[in-house]
């Protein structure tokens, strides 16, 4: 058998994050993105879901070593030029990413601090929050919060004051979206460790939408593992977000699910549904850790 070669030309993109069993949010969103801009995606599964576009019952974070090991396998066999990481599911697996991200430090990351479902079921506790600050914010180029998340994660009560905390625990640079604001348009801003500020503005579409914060973060990811510099991959990775919005489909009960690939040729564009099914009341999670694991506040060494 002929050994192929890995060809350089052709960038992968490594997503590490939980599985949606609808498909609209978690690693399929992300590599439906990646595919979409041309890039093969591999993926590292943190935690197993039960959830539908109206709300998550159960998450099952993975064994430390097993989500390490699905990595290092990835590592060993691809040539990564990014990576994008979004829903964790438990403390326990915060330095295990961080370890692995510290072995290649040129590589770009991008974090989806997932730390709410669409629906709204928290799923961030106290141990996890402080994991992601000492040990996985500076390991990231860019974090990718929306408001509630960043005030959450920075323990800071405004945006400007999230962004400058988050820069400051070590993060190269913040995009805060606007997606959960009461204002009229969705209003994205940009912090970057070293510059000014910039924001973009964009209308607030009907209906509410499966997975677009894991579209978000996967195609600037995609755009880093391309080459792009940071602030053109965030532009352009916010005009294709809003593409696949306006073109999202009533797929599931609930939530809008986005049109990240194009239609085949011959099926006609289609037109954004605003009817919702009624939202269901939320079910009970539960979180479960299969390990036992160290203190949070245990400091590995670095």
């Amino acid at each position: 058998m002929i050994k192929a070669s890995p060809r350089l030309s052709d960038p992968v993109l490594l997503a590490i994050g939980g599985h949606d069993p609808g498909g609209g949010a978690g690693l399929q969103a992300d590599i439906e993105t990646a595919a979409a801009l041309g890039l093969h995606c591999c993926s590292a599964v943190t935690a197993i879901t039960v959830q539908t576009s109206c709300r998550l019952t159960q998450l099952v974070a993975q064994p430390a070593e097993q989500l390490r090991d699905q990595c290092l396998a990835v590592f060993e066999d691809y040539q990564v030029a990014a990576v994008k990481i979004g829903l964790i599911g438990h403390s326990h697996l915060v330095q295990t990413i961080a370890a692995l991200l510290k072995t290649h430090p040129n590589l770009p990351v991008v974090f989806d601090p997932v730390l709410a479902s669409g629906s709204g079921e928290r799923i961030a506790d106290a141990a996890l929050l402080n994991q992601l600050r000492r040990h996985l914010l500076r390991r990231c180029t860019l974090i990718t919060p929306n408001l509630p998340e960043a005030r959450l994660l920075a323990d800071a009560p405004g945006r400007d004051q999230a962004a400058r905390r988050l820069l400051n625990l070590g993060a190269k640079a913040v995009l805060i979206t606007g997606t959960h604001d009461s204002s009229d348009q969705v209003i994205n801003t940009f912090y970057p460790g070293d510059g000014a500020l910039s924001q973009w503005e964009w209308p607030r579409l009907t209906g509410s939408f499966h997975g677009s914060g894991c579209t978000l973060a996967s195609a600037i990811a995609a755009r880093l593992a391309l080459g792009q510099e940071l602030k053109s991959a965030v532009a352009e990775a916010q005009a294709y977000v809003m593409d696949t919005l306006r073109q999202a489909r009533a797929l599931a009960r609930c939530q809008l699910i986005p049109r990240r690939l194009p239609p085949p040729a011959s099926e006609p564009e289609p037109e954004q549904s605003t009817e919702q099914a009624k939202t269901q009341p939320h079910a009970l999670r539960t979180l479960v850790a299969p390990t036992a694991t160290k203190p949070d506040n245990e400091r590995q060494p670095d």
